[in-house]
């Protein structure tokens, strides 16, 4: 299928601007305000009540928004992790997201503000990921929770969504009902047609994710290992359902529907959807383009079904 209108418009509109230096030779600073600028925050997406808080982790203070559907409650309680490759994003970055998933599926959003590269390398994100998993999970009644607990991401935030649940899992952790990985990275392993066919032009580029990983996981054989490329974990039985969404001109496409395959063959129900003309990150405007709504909507359907 052809490149959706809405984001062939948008290269086009992006090729006649003046060009900026590629991500991979920004510094972690400069590649952090460049992504504010891509996913500004859309103060008018409506929200019942949004808050922002700081709880202790295992190894520190982790910030925290909480974003609360309008109702009475009780409410699924759903952990929300940014993209950005370990490297960038912020909360503002994810807040559009966080406010039409709080609204639409009517679930509390806790999006967690995890550590990141290179100030805090593998497996910083990880820890403070599940330790506030745990946190939700321990505060279920104070935060008006029903029982339910899922974990959702964006790219890396996949899979430090996935992570958790087989850091849960391994560690007789908190009970997730559901997770929801959105375009992930699910292996630290390059080489799939996918990114041959669309490491470049579309967004997220080869040399980006070569980046990603030389600053998260500098040590290539920690990259090995399942809470770094959960594909490679020997056992994906015992995990919650699982959603997992990916896009046609995504490098990271094969990779998302080889970890829902995985996951089907080991016992784990899988659901897996592929977005035909859409790039990686397309979550990111179903505020504004139609092309990115149905599978923001498939999403919330599949919240409301294992989170009500």
């Amino acid at each position: 299928m052809p490149l959706a209108p809405e984001y062939a418009a948008m290269f086009e509109q992006l090729a006649q601007n003046e060009p900026v230096p590629p991500l991979w030779e920004m510094t972690p600073a400069q590649g952090r305000e460049m992504y504010r600028a891509m996913r500004p925050l859309i103060p008018e997406l409506p929200i019942h009540n949004c808050e922002d808080r700081t709880i202790s982790g295992s190894q520190g203070d982790i910030p925290l928004r909480i974003y609360s559907p309008e109702g009475e409650g009780p409410f699924g309680i759903l952990m929300y992790f940014h993209g950005g490759g370990w490297v960038i994003g912020d909360l503002d970055c994810s807040d559009a997201v966080c406010r039409q998933l709080a609204t639409q599926a009517g679930v509390k959003v806790i999006s967690v503000d995890y550590r990141m590269a290179p100030e805090h390398v593998y497996p910083a994100a990880v820890n403070d990921c599940f330790d506030a998993t745990c946190w939700a999970a321990e505060n279920m009644q104070s935060l008006g929770g029903n029982g339910k607990l899922g974990v959702t991401g964006e790219s890396a935030g996949g899979n430090l969504a996935t992570v958790t649940c087989l850091k849960a899992r391994d560690e007789h952790g908190p009970k997730i009902n559901f997770q929801c990985l959105l375009y992930p990275v699910t292996d630290c392993d390059l080489s799939r047609p996918s990114y041959a066919e669309n490491g470049e032009g579309y967004l997220l580029e080869t040399k980006s994710m070569v980046w990603f990983w030389d600053t998260y996981c500098p040590d290539p054989q920690q990259r090995e290992q399942p809470y770094a490329s959960p594909l490679r974990a020997q056992d994906l039985g015992k995990l919650p359902p699982a959603l997992v969404v990916t896009a046609e001109f995504d490098p990271l496409r094969d990779e998302g529907e080889a970890y829902a395959e995985a996951l089907d063959a080991a016992g784990t129900e899988a659901t897996y959807a592929c977005y035909d003309g859409l790039v990686h990150d397309f979550f990111a405007t179903a505020a504004m383009f139609e092309c990115s709504r149905p599978g923001l909507a498939a999403a919330v359907s599949a919240f409301k079904q294992h989170l009500s």
